[in-house]
């Protein structure tokens, strides 16, 4: 994984409770929020580009 860096967020008391109730269901919070970022993130992500192939040109075949 890259490196990592720290944000610190501010949550009303509810969605704080719904965190610790993850968290005694075996999930961290910061698991959970950087996976919801993720998915949510790649929803607006740009399309990537199609990776183009190089094909090597034919040899030419002399005609008589």
């Amino acid at each position: 994984m890259a490196n990592l860096v720290r944000i610190v967020i501010q949550l009303p008391e509810e969605l704080k409770q719904q965190l610790d109730t993850l968290k005694q269901q075996g999930y961290t919070a910061s698991g959970f929020i950087r996976a919801m970022l993720e998915r949510e993130l790649s929803k607006h992500a740009p399309a990537q580009p199609p990776v183009l192939q190089v094909v090597p040109p034919k040899k030419r075949i002399a005609r008589a």
